[in-house]
């Protein structure tokens, strides 16, 4: 399935698909307001600063699925977001990562591997996908990864189409 025909919707609930995106670079997080790793919030916004202007998005997908840790509504999330920590990337509606009401999304990020060649379910918040120009995975980065790290900095560098 190509990934950028994926319907999604935005946090303001408007139709919206990976397609909007198309030629960038993009970082898909599952997000959560209430989690011990938000604050990699902060990190997420200093790429987006960072790599806008070089064809990179950061793209938030907030997910209630671990320990109940995303349980706002969405304007909640969005005056969180804008207002803790001055988040600018697009935010999408809730969505569900692993199990049978998976959306379909994570259905196809999900059979990508990490770097220690494990695919599957989602582990937690804040789990990292980076997708080329091209709409391929091409980073998967666990939730205990910084954004800042610099496997996933020289990642996204080695895929900005300018």
């Amino acid at each position: 399935m190509n990934l950028y025909d994926i319907p999604l919707r935005t946090l303001a609930g408007e139709p919206a698909s990976l397609g909007d995106h198309k030629g960038k670079a993009l970082l898909i997080v599952n997000v959560a307001s209430q989690c011990g790793l938000t604050p990699q919030y902060e990190g997420l916004e200093q790429l987006q600063q960072r790599y806008a202007g070089r064809g990179f998005a950061v793209l938030g997908f907030p997910c209630n699925q671990f320990m109940g840790q995303e349980p706002g509504t969405a304007e909640e999330i969005r005056t969180f977001c804008s207002t803790t920590y001055g988040a600018t990337f697009p935010l999408f509606e809730k969505v569900e990562v692993n199990g049978e009401n998976r959306h379909p999304l994570y259905a196809e990020l999900t059979r990508s591997a990490d770097s220690s060649g494990e695919a599957g379910d989602i582990q937690w918040n804040f789990e990292k996908f980076l997708l080329s120009p091209a709409g391929e995975v091409v980073g998967r980065f666990r939730p205990g990864t910084e954004p800042g790290a610099e496997d996933v900095v020289s990642a996204i560098e080695a895929n900005l189409p300018v």
